[in-house]
C-alpha cells in the first residue's frame, strides 16, 4: 500500500536536503515533485494542486527553527496537511438504536459481503454486540452462500429467505426477526452492479426508506483509484451515506482513493480492510496513514494489534517460566499463534519505522510459521514440555512426521534454544535493575 507514492515523496524531499533555508525556489521545486507523485498515485489533479499550494503557503510563512532542517520541516507540514486531507481524525461507527441498523452499499466486486462479515466480527468481539447478518443480495446466489460461510466462521447468524427475490421485504422482515430474537445490531448486505445504474440506486434507496438505518457505509475497492472516488460521489448524492470503507488496501500501491475521497464526498473513511481474514479490519486513522505514506511507519497501530492478543495472566505465567528456565515448545507454539492473529506479516513489518521499506520486495508468506508448527506438532507432549530429551533418533522421527529434513528440525530447535537464552538474559537484567533500584531507595 502506497509504496510507489512513498518512494516518490521521499525522492521529492531529498531536493531540500543540504539546503540551509527554505526559499520560494527550492520549495516550488520540491512541491512540483510532490504534486507529480500525488498525480501518479491517482489523486485528482485539483486536489493535488490545492494540497501543494497549501503546503507551499505554510512553508513560506513559517520561520525555520535553527535546529530543524528545511526538509524535515516540509515533511512535517506535508504530514499535517495529508492528515487533514484524509479527514483529520478517526471516526468510529455509530451503533445507536434497538436494533442498530447498518446498511452496506457499493458496486459488485468491491468486497461488500466480506466486509459485512468482518464488521459483524468486529462488533461482536470488540464492541460486545449481538449482530445479525442479512443476505440482501438476491441476484447473486454466491453472495448468499458466501455470507452463510462467513457467518459460520465468526459465529454470527445469517438471515435469509429462500425464494424471496424482494430485497426490501427481506430487509424489513430481518429487522422484525432481530427484534423478536434479541439481536441488537442488523447488518444488511445489499446487491451491487458492475457499474452505477438507476435500478440499483432505486432499490437501495427503497431499502434505506424502509429500514431507516442508523449507519450507511459505502464500500469501495481502493485498487480502482480515481474511479472509486467518482463512484462514491454518485452513491453519496443518492444515499447520503455516513462513511466510506476502503477494501483491498493490501493490493494497492497507489492510494489515490484514500487521499482524495474525503475531499470529494465530505464523508469520513471509517474502516480500512485488507486480506480475507475476518480480523483484518481496522478503524481508519488519518494521522497514522499519513505516517505510513511518508515512510514513518505506524507503531501505534502495531502496539494496538499486539495488545489485542495480549493476555496479562498468560504473560505473568510465561514470565515465571522464563525466570525458572522452563520455557518450552508449548510456550513457543503459543507465541507463534499470537503473532499469527495480529494479521498479515508484511503489513505488520510495514508499521515499524524504517523497516517497511526493506521488506518491500520480499514476499512474506502468511504461512511463514507453517514449518515451525509442523515440527512442533510432530513432537510428543513430553518432548514439547522437556526439549532437553530431543536426541538424534527423536529428531529423525520428528523430521519424518513433519515432512521436513533433519537439518530443518535442527535449525528450529537451535532457534528455540537461542530464543530461550535471550529471554532468560533479558529477565535476569530486569531483575538486576529492579534490585539496584530498590537498593538505592534504602
Amino acid at each position: 500500500m502506497f509504496e510507489s507514492l512513498s518512494d516518490k515523496l521521499e525522492k521529492a524531499f531529498k531536493t531540500l536536503k543540504g539546503e540551509g533555508r527554505i526559499t520560494e525556489i527550492n520549495v516550488a521545486e520540491t512541491l512540483k515533485d510532490v504534486r507529480r507523485a500525488l498525480l501518479d498515485a491517482d489523486v485528482n489533479f485539483k486536489i493535488a494542486k490545492d494540497f501543494t499550494d497549501k503546503v507551499k503557503e505554510k512553508a513560506l510563512g513559517m520561520n525555520v527553527i535553527k535546529s530543524v532542517k528545511p526538509s524535515e520541516m516540509l515533511v512535517k507540514i506535508t504530514h499535517d496537511e495529508l492528515t487533514l486531507l484524509m479527514g483529520g481524525q478517526a471516526e468510529d461507527i455509530s451503533i445507536k438504536g434497538s436494533p442498530a441498523i447498518i446498511l452496506i452499499a457499493g458496486l459488485q466486486g468491491s468486497g461488500k459481503t466480506t466486509f459485512s462479515g468482518k464488521l459483524a466480527n468486529y462488533l461482536r468481539t470488540k464492541k460486545g454486540r449481538s449482530p445479525l447478518l442479512v443476505a440482501g443480495d438476491v441476484y447473486r446466489p454466491a453472495a448468499i452462500e458466501q455470507l452463510k460461510i462467513l457467518g459460520e466462521q465468526i459465529e454470527v447468524p445469517v438471515y435469509t429467505e429462500e425464494g424471496n427475490k424482494n430485497p426490501v421485504k427481506i430487509a424489513e422482515n430481518a429487522i422484525q426477526h432481530a427484534k423478536f430474537h434479541g439481536f441488537n445490531t442488523v447488518i444488511i448486505d445489499t446487491a451491487g452492479r458492475l457499474a452505477v445504474d438507476q435500478e440499483m440506486m432505486d432499490e437501495i434507496a427503497a431499502i434505506k426508506k424502509v429500514t431507516k438505518p442508523e449507519e450507511i457505509l459505502f464500500v469501495v475497492d481502493s485498487m480502482t483509484g480515481q474511479d472509486a472516488v467518482n463512484t462514491a460521489k454518485e452513491f453519496n448524492e443518492r444515499l447520503d451515506f455516513n462513511g466510506v470503507v476502503l477494501t483491498k488496501l493490501d493490493g494497492d500501491t497507489r492510494g489515490g482513493a484514500a487521499i482524495s475521497i474525503m475531499s470529494v464526498v465530505k464523508k469520513p473513511i471509517k474502516f480500512i480492510s485488507s486480506g480475507e481474514k475476518m480480523e483484518a479490519l481496522d478503524i481508519f486513522h488519518p494521522e497514522r496513514m499519513a505516517d505510513r505514506i511518508l515512510g514513518m511507519g505506524d507503531i501505534v497501530s502495531l502496539v494496538e494489534k499486539a495488545e489485542e492478543q495480549y493476555d496479562e495472566e498468560e504473560a505473568r505465567k510465561l514470565q515465571k517460566k522464563i525466570a525458572k528456565n522452563k520455557f518450552d515448545f508449548n510456550d513457543f507454539y503459543s507465541q507463534v499463534q499470537q503473532i499469527k492473529k495480529m494479521g498479515n506479516l508484511k503489513d505488520l513489518a510495514s508499521m515499524i519505522p524504517g523497516v517497511g521499506k526493506s521488506f518491500r520486495n520480499i514476499d512474506i508468506d502468511d504461512n511463514a510459521f507453517k514449518d515451525i508448527e509442523a515440527i512442533i506438532l510432530s513432537m510428543t507432549p513430553e518432548e514439547r514440555s522437556n526439549p532437553v530429551i530431543l536426541n538424534g533418533s527423536r529428531r529423525l522421527r520428528i523430521a519424518k512426521g513433519s515432512g521436513k529434513n533433519i537439518q530443518e528440525v535442527n535449525r528450529i530447535i537451535k532457534q528455540f534454544e537461542e530464543m530461550k537464552k535471550m529471554m532468560r538474559t533479558i529477565t535476569d537484567k530486569n531483575k538486576m535493575a529492579k534490585m539496584m533500584r530498590n537498593a538505592t531507595r534504602k
